[in-house]
């Protein structure tokens, strides 16, 4: 059987992870790259704050080639498409028409997507488009994924849940009005050990730090040998 050639769009966080997940379980589609936007001026992957080393460390471990776009930290929509659109026709060349993501209930996030893959002759795959948020959260801890949360946003969360692991008590203490995957932007995360990796991604916590006013990161440390740095593993 001739698996489809996809490339997905990796955040590096849970949702990423579980859509992953779902589609490491089917054998109709062989995973060319992982493609993820940095915003070059801070070298992070962008909206999640995460620094860049990290996320090199987690596709080594996830075992697939890493995909980068660089963007400028006042990235307008049409930077973002042009390179997004330049770096796909690359990849169609090699026989890629579909591109992967982790959304779950965004209609027009998803409709964005869809609209601007249809220009370029390319197709949106959703693997766990309409998963309930709460089960599929809680699916993700039980397979045995752990996470850190990165960025809160501050008009819907305290400062306190930045650099919270992602389990079932972060879960409990949400308010009723926040989604548990964070689809509405409410916060991100990174994912650092889990059934699809093949090692721990190790890291520590530094500061956590307002910007824009409104949104506070907890900035994420690699660290190479936890006996040599002495790190506070999670």
């Amino acid at each position: 059987m001739v698996m489809e050639k996809i490339i997905f769009a990796w955040s590096g966080g849970k949702d990423s992870a579980m859509a992953l997940y779902e589609l490491k379980k089917n054998r109709d589609y062989e995973i060319s790259a992982l493609l993820t936007t940095i915003t070059e001026d801070y070298s992070r992957i962008s909206m999640h704050g995460v620094r860049e080393i990290l996320l090199e460390q987690q596709a080594d471990s996830l075992g697939l080639p890493l995909e980068k776009i660089y963007i400028t930290k006042k990235s307008s929509n049409e930077e973002y498409e042009t390179k997004m659109r330049d770096t796909l026709i690359r990849y169609q060349s090699n026989g890629v028409f579909s591109v992967a993501f982790g959304d779950i209930f965004l209609e027009d996030l998803k409709k964005y997507r869809e609209g601007n893959l249809l220009k370029i002759g390319m197709k949106g795959i959703f693997p766990v488009w309409k998963r309930n948020s709460f089960e599929l959260a809680n699916t993700f801890i039980d397979l045995g994924f752990k996470a850190v949360i990165t960025c809160i946003d501050s008009k819907v969360l305290d400062k306190a849940f930045a650099g919270r692991n992602f389990d079932k008590q972060f879960l409990s203490e949400l308010p009723p009005n926040v989604d548990p995957c964070g689809e509405n932007g409410e916060f991100h995360s990174f994912v650092y050990e889990g059934p699809i990796f093949s090692k721990r991604i190790l890291y520590e916590k530094g500061e956590v730090v307002l910007r824009d006013n409104r949104y506070y990161f907890c900035d994420l440390m690699p660290v190479e040998n936890k006996l040599a740095v002495g790190a506070n593993l999670p």
